[in-house]
């Protein structure tokens, strides 16, 4: 299994993006994960020639089974994210496809909102639409180790629960054996 990761930040260090590597640690063995760096190379859709940039993440993304999205806690998508699910959209990449999607904010409304507008037009591209919204503060930098894996263990429970929902059963660890 292949999981293609995008973070809706053109800043490298930005806290989703931070927070989209470490899920990546998160996943089972034998799940290939490929972070996708190119967002900020999307133009807007148009008809005619495909570009370059565009060719590359549709071709990316229909060689990965499922997609992880982090998105920012702004009821505003950045447009590169909308141009990036536009060009996908138009050439149905995204149909059919499951797409997890987590959204960290301060406040619960914030994660809410980024998520809720994410849905809509995953939803309006076929894809099929899982998540979690994390309520955690991007200013704590408790969060992360500085290896970059997740430390504070709700926040990495939460993330392996939005995992669960892409990767089969038979990948996720097995489950603690009790003695009676």
């Amino acid at each position: 299994m292949k999981i293609i990761g995008i973070a809706a930040s053109l800043h490298a260090g930005s806290f989703i993006t931070k927070l989209l590597d470490a899920a990546g640690g998160e996943l089972p063995a034998g799940v290939g994960f490929e972070v996708w760096q190119g967002l900020g190379e999307i133009p807007p859709y148009r008809s005619g020639p495909v570009p370059a940039s565009v060719c590359e993440l549709v071709t990316l993304v229909a060689g990965g089974d499922a997609l992880l999205l982090t998105a920012p806690e702004h009821s505003l998508l950045p447009v590169e994210l909308t141009y990036a699910l536009d060009w996908m959209s138009a050439r149905e990449g995204l149909s059919g496809k499951h797409v997890a999607v987590m959204s960290a904010s301060a406040r619960a409304c914030g994660a809410m909102w980024a998520q809720a507008e994410l849905y809509k037009q995953l939803l309006g591209a076929g894809a099929v639409v899982m998540g979690a919204e994390l309520v955690i503060s991007p200013a704590c930098p408790q969060h992360f180790g500085e290896n970059g894996h997740l430390v504070a263990p709700d926040l990495r429970d939460q993330v392996r629960g939005v995992i669960r929902q892409l990767c089969p059963s038979e990948l996720m660890e097995p489950a603690l054996s009790v003695s009676v």
